[in-house]
C-alpha cells in the first residue's frame, strides 16, 4: 500500500463524534473523507452538557471558541426533590470548576455545536464532508477498506487505510459488516422513554421553570417515577427540559411520538408548580432510548467503531457525547502514533477505552437509581447528601471530568 492510502481515512457520520474525528485525525496530518446520509446536516435532539473531559479536546482542535458564543457555563448541577422542590445537593461548576478540572462545564443547542464543529471542518483543506451517501457496501482488506455509498441516484467510492463508523446508534458500518464480524450486533431498547422540550426564557413555560429552578444551574428534579433535568441553552434566551420515564418502545429514530399521559403518570405526587411547568411546556417530543453493547469496536483489517455506534448507553450520567469525543480524539492519537502498524494500534485504543467507558455506564446505572429512589432507600439519598460538602461530590467526579489522555497531551 502506497504512503498516500496510508494517510487516507473514511468516516461514516458527520455528527459529534464523526467530525470531532475528523479533526483530530487532520491535525494529525490524515486526509479524511466524510460520508453523511443525510443531505443537509439536521440536528437532531436538543440540549446537551459538555464536561470538561471534552471541552478540553474541542478546545485542543479549535472548537470550543466556536461554541463559546452561544454556549451557556452553568454555575452549579443542583438536585432537587420533585415533590417539596427542596434543594438536596448542589455540585459547584462555573469558575470553581474551570480552576478544578482545567476546563469549562458548558451547556448548549445541539445545534451550536454541530455548527461550531462544521464550521471548523471547513476550514481544513485536509477534510471532504460529503452529505447525501448513504453507506450500501464495505469492501474490507487489510488497510484498504472501500466503502460504496449511494448518492444522486448513483453510486460513488471512498476509501483508505481505516473506516470509523462514527454513524450513531443505528449504524450502517455497524450493519454492514455484521456477518464478517459476528461481535457487532444491533442496537437494544432500553425500556427508557425520553421526552424533550425546549422553552423560550420569556415564554409561559420559560418563566414557569425560573419559578422553581435556577435559571443558571442544571437543575434535576428527582422522583420514583421519573427524573427531569433542565438548564439553558443559546446564551439563556431558551431552557432546554429533559424528562425520563419508563415506556413502551416506540418507532425508531430521535423525535417519535408516544401518549402524553405516560409522562403525566410518571409524575404523580410532584409538586404542583413542576406539574404545571411540564403542562405548559408541551407538546413533548418522545424517543425510545436505545443502547449498544457491542464485544468489539474494531477489525484488525482497519475498522473502528466510536461514540453511540460502540456504545451507546443512556443519558444518566451526561457523557453519551462527551464519550463520542474522548473516543475520536484518542483514536486519531494512537492511531498517527503506530501508522505502519494500524492493527495492533486498533487493539490498544479499544482495551485503553473499555475501562473508561464501563465506569461511566456504572456511573450512569448508579445515578438513574439514585434518581428514582423512592421510599426508606430516598430517605436515606438525602441524608447522604444533606451530608456531604460540596467539596466532596465535586471530588467524587475527578477521574471523570478531570480525565487527561497522557499519551495524547504528550504530542
Amino acid at each position: 500500500m502506497d504512503e498516500a492510502r496510508s494517510r487516507q481515512v473514511v468516516i461514516a457520520g458527520a455528527g459529534i463524534a464523526g467530525l470531532t474525528s475528523a479533526l483530530a485525525l487532520a491535525a494529525r496530518g490524515y486526509a479524511v473523507t466524510v460520508l453523511d446520509q443525510a443531505r443537509q446536516l439536521d440536528v437532531v435532539g436538543a440540549g446537551l452538557q459538555l464536561s470538561p473531559n471534552a471541552t478540553r479536546i474541542l478546545r485542543r482542535l479549535g472548537v470550543l471558541d466556536r461554541l463559546a458564543v452561544s454556549a451557556v457555563r452553568p454555575e452549579a448541577v443542583v438536585l432537587k426533590d420533585a415533590a417539596t422542590l427542596r434543594e438536596l445537593a448542589r455540585v459547584p461548576l462555573g469558575q470553581a470548576g474551570e480552576n478544578r478540572w482545567g476546563a469549562p462545564y458548558l451547556v448548549a443547542h445541539r445545534a451550536d455545536l454541530q455548527a461550531a464543529l462544521t464550521t471548523r471542518v471547513a476550514e481544513h483543506p485536509e477534510i471532504q464532508l460529503i452529505t447525501g451517501a448513504q453507506v450500501t457496501d464495505i469492501a474490507v482488506a487489510p488497510q484498504n477498506i472501500v466503502v460504496t455509498a449511494q448518492r444522486d441516484g448513483g453510486s460513488m467510492e471512498a476509501a483508505g487505510a481505516l473506516l470509523v463508523g462514527a454513524d450513531g446508534v443505528w449504524s450502517s458500518v455497524r450493519s454492514q459488516l455484521a456477518g464478517r464480524e459476528p461481535t457487532f450486533r444491533k442496537s437494544r431498547f432500553s425500556g427508557e422513554l425520553a421526552w424533550r422540550a425546549t422553552v423560550a426564557a420569556t415564554s409561559a413555560a420559560g418563566q414557569a421553570f425560573a419559578a422553581i429552578g435556577a435559571a443558571d444551574c442544571v437543575t434535576t428534579f428527582l422522583h420514583p417515577g421519573f427524573h427531569m433535568v433542565a438548564y439553558p441553552v443559546s446564551k439563556g434566551s431558551a431552557f432546554n427540559l429533559a424528562a425520563f420515564t419508563k415506556g413502551e418502545r416506540i418507532a425508531e429514530g430521535w423525535s417519535g411520538h408516544a401518549d402524553p399521559a405516560i409522562l403525566a403518570g410518571a409524575m404523580r405526587g410532584t409538586s404542583a408548580a413542576l406539574a404545571r411547568l411540564v403542562a405548559v411546556a408541551g407538546p413533548w417530543t418522545a424517543f425510545a432510548i436505545h443502547t449498544v453493547e457491542q464485544r468489539r469496536w474494531t477489525m484488525p483489517e482497519g475498522v473502528a467503531l466510536i461514540g453511540d455506534a460502540a456504545h451507546a448507553m443512556t443519558p444518566f450520567a451526561a457523557q453519551g457525547a462527551a464519550m463520542g469525543i474522548e473516543d475520536a480524539e484518542t483514536l486519531a492519537g494512537l492511531v498517527a502514533d503506530s501508522p505502519a502498524d494500524l492493527g495492533q494500534s486498533l487493539t490498544i485504543w479499544e482495551n485503553v477505552r473499555r475501562p473508561r467507558i464501563e465506569k461511566v455506564l456504572k456511573r450512569g446505572a448508579l445515578n438513574r437509581l439514585a434518581w428514582h429512589a423512592w421510599g426508606p432507600v430516598a430517605i436515606a439519598r438525602n441524608l447522604v447528601l444533606a451530608t456531604r460538602p460540596a467539596e466532596k461530590l465535586a471530588a467524587d467526579l475527578d477521574w471523570l471530568y478531570g480525565w487527561e489522555d497522557r499519551e495524547v497531551m504528550r504530542r
